[in-house]
């Protein structure tokens, strides 16, 4: 997408500040979610306690978008792709700030969870945390070419996060049910795993003001979702963790005599 220039030169570098300033929120928070999803595995409090005390970095810079945008909307009255621009920095600023906070999140948990022995279902954890980390990095590349055709790529990819938080959230329930003792460190890694989906959920966010900002309409098609109740979920982690008690529950469903219908 070409930029368009204005008669006023002021009015363009105003416009590639506020531009430059998302990149440089969406550059710290990137650096954030990399270095709390390398805490869990390097198992370094240190590290992750810096990622927690870095987060206003974010905070304040998603307050200048908003006074900058303010002022551009008063001043410069923008329309159309101008317009579009400068909404979109806006509502993008606050889904980096988002993520940051998520990163943040995960940070505290990686804290908490060196306090305890490792055990291998911790690797799960940054496996899809590296599949999140990519789709951000994709999500602000197409930001700053305004490529709309690559938002939407990375928009799509958005359902196979969730289906790597589905099975992860499976797979620690089951492990939970096996071994009560490892209840407190599944849950953080549980916890962790929800603030990952959770940032693939603001970058979908990112992807769809993205191709606003470019074509000036919406999406043409619905969120991708990968949809299983966790009910599903959490049955299936039942007979996972107790075969003998799903075998049972089977035999007893066929042995059960079939009510007859009522009589009118």
């Amino acid at each position: 997408m070409a930029t368009q220039q204005h008669i006023v030169s002021s009015y363009d570098e105003e416009l590639e500040h506020l531009n430059k300033t998302i990149m440089q929120m969406g550059g710290i928070a990137e650096s954030q979610l990399d270095r709390a999803i390398q805490s869990i595995l390097k198992r370094d409090s240190a590290m992750a306690q810096e990622v927690v005390e870095g987060d206003h970095k974010v905070d304040e810079l998603e307050h200048e978008v908003a006074n900058f945008t303010v002022r551009l909307l008063a001043l410069r009255q923008p329309m159309a792709v101008d317009l579009r621009n400068i909404i979109a920095a806006l509502k993008i600023s606050s889904d980096i700030e988002r993520i940051a906070d998520y990163a943040s999140n995960v940070a505290k948990r990686a804290i908490a969870l060196s306090q305890f022995p490792e055990v291998n279902l911790v690797q799960t954890v940054p496996r899809m945390g590296r599949q999140v980390q990519q789709m951000f990095k994709n999500i602000l590349d197409a930001y700053a070419q305004r490529d709309a055709e690559k938002a939407r790529r990375v928009w799509k990819s958005d359902e196979e996060v969730d289906e790597m938080y589905t099975s992860i959230f499976r797979e620690l329930l089951t492990y939970m049910m096996e071994d009560p003792r490892s209840i407190t460190v599944c849950t953080h890694l549980v916890f962790m795993a929800k603030n990952l989906e959770r940032v693939g959920d603001h970058v979908t966010n990112i992807a769809e003001n993205i191709h606003f900002f470019v074509h000036g309409k919406p999406m043409p098609e619905n969120r991708p979702k990968f949809e299983e109740s966790y009910y599903k979920v959490m049955k299936q982690a039942e007979q996972d963790a107790f075969p003998e008690n799903a075998k049972k529950a089977k035999k007893k469903a066929k042995k059960a005599p079939r009510k007859k219908p009522a009589k009118e």
